[in-house]
């Protein structure tokens, strides 16, 4: 049986002083989802600080992005080393906004799947359609690419390590969502191309994730969902109230 996997995503918000506040308020509520994996994921200036608060908890520290090389003259960027030695355990890959904003490939994100898995970093590796790709009727060839692409060339047991996130780009931070069964039916085409891929036993590891508009009132439409083992949650994460509703929702 997978364990349920519940992430938060703060993106460019909280300071090391305001996710400290975070993490007071939000441990002690961490009993409520007992049976389910928590991540946080701050920004890189909140890492360190997040590190130390989290520490002695049952909760993961993840970064929300790296540099796929070890060091070297590549300004601005953070390497898997570097993510390592700051106590992540997880990275997030490929998020829309980093291809839509930043222009990453889907190239860029098979090189980072493979940097992050080389340094013990558990990828969490986003996929998901346009809105203009889902009304085109194009969703799942989508999906499927950028799954592809993102574990080309891996072994089975690596791409059993990690996480993938299906977040259709149309429902992150509108606050329209896909229903529980539309996530669940592209969640199974994600598991279904990692089998054909990879075999059934990796395809069953890996732990499979919705995100977009994820909140409080809506987490049990996606928790009952067999495909969906978790969330990987924005805007709501940034409320530690939220957060651990939305987490509860997945308790086994």
């Amino acid at each position: 049986m997978r364990t349920p996997i519940v992430a938060a995503n703060w993106k460019m918000y909280k300071t090391a002083r305001e996710a400290e506040a975070f993490c007071r308020e939000f441990l002690p509520q961490r009993s409520r989802a007992r049976g389910v994996e928590l991540v946080l994921l701050p920004p890189f200036t909140a890492l360190e600080a997040v590190a130390r608060a989290l520490e002695g908890s049952e909760v993961a520290l993840g970064a929300q992005n790296l540099f796929w090389e070890e060091e070297g003259a590549y300004t601005g960027e953070i390497s898997p080393r570097m993510l390592g030695a700051a106590g992540c355990s997880y990275v997030v890959i490929g998020h829309s906004e980093r291809r839509r904003l930043f222009g990453e490939t889907d190239e860029h994100v098979h090189r980072k799947v493979a940097a992050a898995l080389g340094h013990a970093l558990l990828p969490i590796v986003c996929v998901g359609e346009t809105l203009e790709e889902r009304e085109a009727g194009r969703t799942e060839e989508v999906v499927v690419r950028q799954v592809k692409a993102a574990f080309h060339g891996l072994a089975a047991d690596e791409v059993a390590r990690c996480v993938v996130a299906y977040e259709p780009v149309w429902a992150i931070g509108t606050g329209r969502n896909a229903t529980g069964e539309d996530a669940n039916q592209i969640c199974g085409l994600i598991r279904r191309t990692l089998a054909g891929l990879y075999g059934e036993g990796a395809a069953s590891a890996v732990r499979l994730q919705y995100g977009g508009s994820v909140k409080p009132e809506n987490a049990a439409e996606f928790a009952r969902q067999p495909e969906i083992d978790g969330a990987l949650v924005g805007g709501a994460s940034l409320e530690p109230g939220k957060f651990i509703a939305i987490a509860e929702a997945f308790v086994p």
